[in-house]
């Protein structure tokens, strides 16, 4: 069994794990797709009233997303694979699907920032501490508009990234693409309310989907 077998699968399966879902469930005994705008990742279930849960579920989704870049890295050098950063960057890949379309509820997941956001630890460090974590801060912080700092932290993470990315191979520059673009497609009803001035603002109390 090839690297590339063992490592994408169990990529997409740590990704699905809905962290937020299930913490909600275990703790508050509801289901946080009934609630706010029915997504399950960290911001909406701050929202619902769980703040302290909605810090877990942050914490988790980017444990999940740079955990299995760094297990399927390690997997692909056990076998002496050459092309181990392609597998690596395949496998982020894989995380971020399984959290916007987990197995688990129906293929209905979060936008994925928080795994995305692991998966970017885990490939360059540096550039997403001081990039990529540092556009959505000063963003969060200009406009309160969380969404818009996730869309254009993510629209310009291949620009900073790929200069320093430790190969530039067609697998690796399609990956360092397409992780953000599910990103910022998975916020395609946010585009629509920023433009529309509807979109809700972080700290206010009012909620859309």
């Amino acid at each position: 069994m090839t690297p590339w077998l063992i490592s994408i699968p169990l990529a997409y399966l740590l990704g699905s794990i809905p962290c937020g879902y299930l913490l909600v469930r275990i703790f508050r005994h509801q289901d946080i797709r009934a609630t706010g705008s029915g997504n399950i990742g960290a911001t909406n279930v701050a929202r619902s009233g769980a703040k302290g849960l909605g810090v877990l579920t942050l914490v988790l989704d980017v444990l999940k997303g740079f955990f299995a870049v760094i297990i399927a890295q390690h997997i692909a050098e056990s076998y002496g694979f050459p092309q181990a950063y392609d597998i690596a960057v395949a496998a982020g890949l894989a995380a971020v699907l399984g959290h916007c379309f987990p197995v688990w509820l129906g293929f209905r997941g979060g936008k994925g920032v928080a795994t995305a956001l692991g998966v970017f630890f885990a490939l360059v460090p540096l550039t997403t501490v001081f990039y990529v974590l540092g556009v959505f801060l000063v963003i969060v912080f200009l406009t309160r508009y969380v969404s818009l700092a996730s869309i254009i932290a993510a629209a310009l993470f291949p620009i900073f990234a790929l200069p320093h990315a430790p190969a530039r191979t067609p697998i690796v520059i399609a990956g360092y693409i397409l992780i953000p673009l599910i990103v910022i497609v998975k916020h395609s009803q946010n585009i629509r309310r920023l433009l529309s001035g509807t979109e809700n603002r972080f700290g206010s109390s009012k909620v859309v989907a």
